[in-house]
């Protein structure tokens, strides 16, 4: 009878026939040992039950951190520098300084309207006190500027 075979992790010759098989590379599906060699114990395992914690016992499991989103203008403020000017770019740092402005005058117009909502005894801030605010907070020039494209966004907005 024959020898039985050598493992296929070396070298081996056997009749006038050289296979040649390296220790670093992984066994593919066809190299693999067929199912009749696997041992009785490496057959399918039951599906491991789900672990319900005790009373007593704290099960330690580490919880993903959730990234806390954050709302700012950032994406609104490049589209528009985009449109303006689309050749140049902005810093991260100007990026910051724009999106605290934008959030600053949002808080003084916001707190404007609301005070004048609160003096004519009305409960609703509506696209009148929101003009009045822009009126006492900007300057000059920059208010008219903010009320007829305001007025032009509000007309834009109820016309669809």
């Amino acid at each position: 009878m024959h020898p039985p075979p050598k493992p296929l992790n070396s070298l081996s010759l056997s009749h006038s026939s050289i296979i040649i098989k390296s220790q670093s590379m992984a066994p593919t599906k066809a190299e693999k040992k067929p199912v009749a060699e696997k041992s009785p114990a490496a057959e399918k395992k039951p599906k491991a039950e789900k672990k319900i914690p005790k009373e007593g016992g704290v099960e330690m499991k580490k919880k993903k951190k959730v990234k806390k989103s954050t709302e700012t203008y950032k994406i609104y403020i490049f589209k528009v520098l985009k449109q303006v000017h689309p050749d140049i770019g902005i810093s991260s740092k100007a990026m910051g300084i724009m999106n605290s402005f934008i959030n600053d005058i949002f808080e003084k117009l916001a707190q404007e309207a609301s005070r004048l909502a609160r003096y004519n005894k009305k409960p609703t801030i509506t696209s009148r006190e929101i003009q009045t605010a822009v009126r006492l907070v900007l300057p000059g020039e920059l208010a008219k500027h903010a009320v007829s494209e305001g007025t032009k966004a509000v007309t834009k907005f109820t016309s669809c």
